[in-house]
């Protein structure tokens, strides 16, 4: 009898052990909802930053686009300075700000009166219009691509920090404004930033912002 009560006891253990696996969350009780683990939650936030960085066309950039089985609709394109571009059939359409997907989206639309199911396909060839440059004093100056909101701290950090002669606290971000063709001096004091001050200094980059490093 004492040899079956062990039994049993090894048995509920074991089942104990099956129904409680660390890292998966129940339902609650009486819910009815379905469990959310850890993971899925985490892959949902990756997500949303990923989608963050998608790469938006500007104006300069060179697309390739084609339409499968359609030879006179491959063509390479250059992004106008007013966002646009223009395509047999559908005539001007709105590119700059839009990912590589919604383009393509947008055409194979477009498309859909003259060429049912279309397969069409959009490429980015090269990146000119879309870049912020980094020089002076930090570690890996040159041009970056913006590949989403990049404020100055981030812009910097993608430059590899700033060296051990960097003047800190007189970076300062030069802007063009293409109306006007003038440019703005935006100061940014890296150390009061970094101490949570003047935090309006850390402004979002626009496309050809350039921040120099003394």
């Amino acid at each position: 009898m004492k040899k079956l009560t062990h039994a049993m006891r090894v048995l509920l253990v074991g089942v104990t052990a099956i129904l409680v696996v660390p890292g998966c969350a129940t339902a609650p009780s009486g819910g009815g909802g379905e469990a959310v683990t850890a993971a899925e939650q985490s892959d949902a936030a990756l997500a949303g930053a990923a989608h963050d960085l998608v790469y938006k066309i500007q104006p300069g950039d060179k697309l390739y686009i084609s339409v499968y089985n359609e030879e006179d609709l491959q063509k390479d394109i250059v992004v106008r300075p007013d966002g646009g571009i223009t395509f047999p059939l559908i005539g001007d359409v709105e590119a700059k700000g839009k990912s590589v997907a919604e383009l393509r989206e947008e055409i194979t639309s477009r498309l859909s009166q003259y060429i049912p199911e279309a397969t069409v396909s959009v490429s980015l060839q090269e990146v000119i219009g879309n870049k912020i440059f980094v020089l002076g004093q930090v570690k890996n100056p040159g041009e970056y691509v913006l590949t989403g909101d990049i404020d100055v701290l981030q812009a910097l950090s993608m430059a590899g920090g700033l060296t051990a002669f960097a003047s800190s606290n007189k970076i300062k971000v030069l802007r063009r404004n293409k109306e006007t063709n003038t440019k703005e001096v935006i100061p940014f004091s890296y150390k009061k930033v970094m101490r949570g001050q003047n935090l309006e200094q850390n402004i979002t980059l626009q496309s050809g912002d350039t921040i120099i490093v003394p």
